[in-house]
């Protein structure tokens, strides 16, 4: 028997097949459909063709995306991927699929997966976080996702900019509707946006170049960001925070957060590990593997 997850992201579908030991024994992708119907088709279709490579098939489907279920309504909500919300996808998933489903966000599969054998493994509390084209988090607690009475834990990315400075106050609108939220300043799409260039990557390009203008963008970033992580410190003083998404490849992030935060956070000592996704990008599908238990 084998686990099956599938990663739905805004861009690409990747459904992956994994053996007992928790290692890959296939993978495959294709791109993100942008129609409701379309996007369930894929995931049939990559579904299929995982299990065709693995030679085996899965009794349940672990799915892992934008957004959650509405605990009351059991339809989508709060998806970047808007065709998804107000939509019963994890109920059209179980049809097309013939097979029982179980949905969670990326993020808290991101921490399922890093709990279990990657940069939070042996931790109590892990907060993960996704840095890329939007954020968000996950937060385990012994190995299991935290999901909170109205499954909204870890919706990190739409919290406030903490502490927000006058030229970042009262800071832009949202997708979402409100206004300075996380996403706007810690994703790779913030970072850009600050610096008035094409993208993340780009920042980083020219700061390692020596552009001042990018460097001061980076230094405005690590202390956004350890705000937000300060923050959520307070909260629940995570055993560890791990980081994901294309801004987590930064190094200099590992090197100047923990000072950072420490002078962020209401307590006299700071000592809490942040690190890299031991498994990077694979962490998301992993994680929707593991939602079911082990065959």
């Amino acid at each position: 028997m084998i686990r099956i997850g599938v990663d739905f992201g805004g861009t690409k579908i990747e459904a992956a097949a994994l053996g007992a030991d928790g290692g890959f024994l296939s993978r495959v992708r294709g791109v993100s459909p942008r129609t409701y119907e379309g996007g369930l088709a894929a995931v049939a279709e990559l579904v299929a063709e995982a299990e065709r490579q693995a030679g085996g098939k899965a009794a349940e489907i672990g799915v892992c995306g934008p957004g959650s279920v509405s605990p009351v309504t059991g339809l989508m909500r709060n998806a970047n991927s808007i065709e998804l919300n107000g939509r019963p996808f994890p109920r059209d998933l179980t049809r097309v699929l013939g097979r029982r489903v179980r949905y969670a966000n990326d993020a808290n599969c991101l921490a399922l997966s890093e709990a279990a054998d990657g940069a939070g493994a042996g931790a109590r509390v892990v907060f993960a976080a996704i840095l890329g084209t939007g954020c968000g988090a996950g937060i385990t607690v012994d190995g299991a996702i935290l999901n909170g009475a109205n499954a909204l834990a870890g919706e990190w990315g739409h919290m406030p900019l903490p502490w927000p400075t006058n030229q970042e106050h009262p800071g832009p609108t949202c997708w979402c509707g409100r206004r300075n939220c996380l996403e706007l300043w810690v994703s790779g799409t913030g970072l850009a946006r600050d610096a008035d260039m094409a993208d993340g990557k780009a920042v980083v390009a020219r700061a390692t170049a020596g552009d001042l203008e990018a460097r001061a963008a980076l230094d405005r970033y690590v202390d956004r960001l350890a705000r937000g992580l300060a923050a959520v410190c307070d909260v629940i003083d995570p055993d560890v925070i791990v980081l994901g998404g294309g801004m987590s490849n930064l190094a200099r992030l590992y090197d100047d957060l923990p000072a950072a935060i420490a002078g962020k956070v209401f307590s006299d000592v700071f000592v809490t590990p942040i690190r890299p996704a031991l498994h990077g990008d694979s962490s998301g599908v992993r994680g929707a593997a593991r939602l079911w238990p082990a065959p």
